[in-house]
């Protein structure tokens, strides 16, 4: 891929291929002039950024989501109009339901507006998730994970958005960004979240320029770096600054909190290795810099002192916002957005359930998700023999 850090669809379409796991050398033709004769020479004169050229040597220029699903061969359309269930979200949860809906013969389809396996397929290394004694890839889980779901012949969908969704009759209408409509009897709600951002000034013109917050997506472009900066430290932002530290010579950590909030066992591994440092009761006030980061002011909250620093990147791990702005309006949120259910995960709306990182009172860990995905099933099940939508007596194990 041919492109710029100020570059927004370039950033765009960096984070695309990330999310589907798909391996690709990035070459920034700011700082590389053979590399821009050639995007040049590619486009008989033109300059168009990100240039991204595939191994059978074609070559897509600006290319949209949906133009790097189809490249991918990633199927876009559903193959029925009418299904027993659809899952939105194809993250733990949404699997784990699927393949228990899959095994009691329940019609169902996965939706994902960006790649299967979800948030774990883009964490550098998962340690507790039962059954790996010695630790296992996110992305090799996540891999995992939708093989399991090909084998039951779950149909998925990834890099496709539910747009809308409304009950129709006694059924539940969605409809797809690709324009596309189904109809299901139910629907699981499982959209996950998305890490939250600083909101500070000089952070939006700066993601994907130096700002991040995926280290495995990210991290090794900054290979030799002096420095980078980690933002938050919880579980996540320890985890990913161990990640980071392969590459960097230092990893600054930054934490609001006059405590570091993750489990022992991380803290001990941190605290054991010269290549971090902390500043724990500060907080970022400010990003600068023109096309990359070129420094990071900070503020002490109990004194005032103002830090000034100079990381090649920032990595930011501060909480999780759900993915559910297409919810409103349609299903109760709470104030943080996060999805209303009661105990038997069902939604205000009639046979529409939710389950995952995006419900209310749901505790963002991977192994709670996989059994809210498959407790959920279990009540939807129940919800579609009641109305006759499915024979009595399947039993999941």
């Amino acid at each position: 891929m041919y492109g710029a850090p100020w570059c927004p669809d370039c950033r765009r379409a960096k984070q695309f291929l990330a999310e589907h796991r798909v391996e690709y050398r990035w070459v920034n033709v700011d700082d590389d002039g053979e590399a821009l004769r050639t995007i040049e020479a590619l486009q008989n004169g033109g300059h168009t950024i990100p240039t991204i050229v595939f191994p059978d040597q074609s070559v897509l220029l600006e290319p949209t989501n949906e133009a790097l699903a189809q490249k991918l061969g990633l199927r876009l359309q559903a193959e029925r109009a009418f299904y027993d269930l659809v899952i939105v979200g194809g993250g733990p949860a949404g699997l784990a339901a699927a393949i228990y809906a899959a095994r009691e013969g329940i019609a169902v389809l996965v939706v994902d507006r960006s790649a299967l396996g979800g948030q774990a397929g883009v964490t550098e290394r998962i340690d507790n998730y039962p059954g790996f004694p010695e630790g296992i890839g996110g992305a090799e889980l996540a891999r995992r994970f939708v093989a399991q779901a090909d084998r039951y012949q779950v149909e998925s969908l990834g890099a496709v958005e539910v747009t809308a969704l409304a009950r129709e009759m006694d059924d539940v209408a969605l409809t797809f960004g690709t324009g596309q409509q189904v109809g299901a009897h139910a629907v699981l709600l499982a959209p996950g979240s998305s890490y939250r951002r600083l909101g500070v000034p000089g952070e939006e013109d700066l993601i994907g320029a130096g700002v991040h917050f995926c280290a495995t997506c990210d991290g090794p472009f900054y290979r030799g770096a002096d420095e980078l900066l980690v933002v938050g430290g919880g579980n996540s932002g320890l985890e990913e600054g161990l990640f980071l530290s392969q590459f960097a010579k230092k990893v600054r950590v930054v934490q609001r909190d006059d405590r570091l909030t993750a489990s022992s066992l991380l803290q001990d591994k941190v605290r054991d290795d010269p290549r971090f440092e902390f500043h724990l009761g500060t907080e970022i006030v400010e990003l600068r810099g023109q096309g990359r980061v070129e420094e990071v002011v900070g503020r002490t909250r109990a004194t005032g002192e103002m830090h000034h620093w100079h990381p090649r990147a920032v990595f930011v791990y501060i909480g999780l916002d759900p993915n559910t702005q297409f919810l409103d309006g349609t299903v109760d949120l709470d104030e943080a957005g996060f999805i209303a259910t009661d105990g038997m995960f069902r939604t205000n709306l009639e046979g529409v359930y939710a389950a995952g990182d995006g419900r209310r009172g749901s505790t963002k860990q991977l192994g709670a998700a996989v059994g809210d995905g498959i407790a959920a099933l279990i009540a939807i099940r129940g919800y579609l023999q009641s109305h006759s939508h499915l024979a009595t007596g399947a039993e999941g194990r």
